[in-house]
């Protein structure tokens, strides 16, 4: 699959960048591997239950669909994360919606949570019923829903039996309104109810672990908040974090910074490793924190995972540096393990924490 990507990026690059992605999956679906490879495992961790072969996933919106998660546990992924899905299909904002900064190795969409919604992508994951490899599903409410809490509630019923993990979705900023659900009271409500359904399905089966997706827009006191409740409900994961709606200064491409929607890719990096390092400060070793934004790198993946993440996930970079960057960040890191004399890639969480503590957070407008 490096290859064929090599020989394919000019033309998918030639291409409107939905098509492309588009036509990726569905060469994925005819030709890429349909078994997770053997990791080292020295890169093997072990958290919520879960043994996941190295600590780098395949961030959500890549796969919204649940049409190739065993593909791409076969490029090396230690996990995929499935989804955003809603309980009713929902086309999305129009398009176009999706959009390369390929100066900045950066990409803005707007997509608006599209997807086939819950019985479609369920069909699908019963069809892997037994195959190996951790798949989690992100869940998210439908754009004109009048219950969004119930709709999070939905997914977590539909998917328990299926689903290794659940990550609530409440930071895309590409549903109007949805970023108010991390607010105190709100973020409370949706908790208890989540994970008071995630409780009662384990009544029938085992108990999935949840994860709450945030913003890496946040104030800091909004911070304060997000993980105090987090803390309180007893949530199991913080991914820290999701696009962001601020655009930084030292973007090249001056109009394409224009467009509506999230920023992804490596221009994210420094903004959500820095809340990263401040939840992993208030967190206080509560429960482990999941970094994803700006990943394009070994070096930038270890730096995540220095800055507080037990897990690491990507995506945007896959489109500037295709799957050989999987086992570029997987060999970065047995090389980093054996210069420290380390045994895990948990030895290395938090070790840089404090070097984020003065990034200029104003160099994003």
């Amino acid at each position: 699959m490096t290859l064929l990507f090599k020989l394919a990026k000019p033309l998918l690059h030639r291409m409107d960048p939905e098509n492309a992605h588009n036509l990726t999956i569905d060469m994925l679906k005819r030709f890429g591997p349909h078994a997770p490879v053997v990791d080292d495992p020295r890169l093997g961790v072990s958290l919520f239950g879960l043994n996941f072969s190295n600590p780098l996933g395949l961030a959500a919106g890549f796969d919204k669909n649940a049409e190739v998660p065993d593909a791409m546990l076969g490029l090396g992924f230690g996990f995929v994360e499935c989804g955003t899905v809603t309980p009713l299909p929902q086309e999305g904002n129009k398009r176009p919606r999706l959009f390369r900064l390929a100066t900045d190795e950066a990409v803005i969409n707007r997509f608006g949570f599209n997807n086939h919604g819950h019985d479609i992508v369920l069909d699908r994951l019963k069809q892997r019923v037994g195959k190996p490899g951790l798949v989690g599903i992100n869940v998210g409410a439908n754009k004109d829903s009048t219950d969004r809490v119930s709709d999070y509630v939905k997914g977590i019923r539909a998917f328990a039996s299926l689903a290794d993990y659940f990550t609530v979705n409440i930071s895309s900023p590409n549903t109007p309104g949805l970023r108010t659900m991390q607010n105190r009271e709100i973020l409370d409500d949706l908790l208890a109810w989540s994970l008071n359904e995630r409780d009662e399905a384990a009544r029938h089966g085992p108990k999935r672990p949840l994860f709450l997706k945030i913003a890496p827009d946040l104030s800091l006191q909004e911070l304060d908040d997000v993980v105090d409740v987090s803390r309180k409900r007893g949530i199991d994961a913080l991914i820290i974090s999701n696009t962001t709606v601020k655009r930084p200064k030292s973007l090249h491409d001056k109009r394409m910074r224009l467009e509506s929607g999230g920023l992804s890719g490596k221009p994210l990096y420094p903004l959500s490793t820095k809340m990263l390092s401040e939840a992993y400060i208030r967190v206080e070793n509560q429960f482990p924190l999941i970094g994803v934004g700006g990943i394009d790198s070994a070096r930038a993946a270890i730096g995540k995972i220095e800055a507080g993440a037990s897990l690491i996930q990507l995506y945007s970079a896959l489109v500037y540096k295709g799957p050989a960057l999987i086992n570029e960040i997987k060999k970065g890191l047995i090389e980093r393990l054996e210069k420290d004399g380390l045994s895990s890639p948990l030895d290395l969480v938090g070790r840089a924490v404090e070097d984020w503590g003065n990034w200029p957070i104003e160099s994003f407008l």
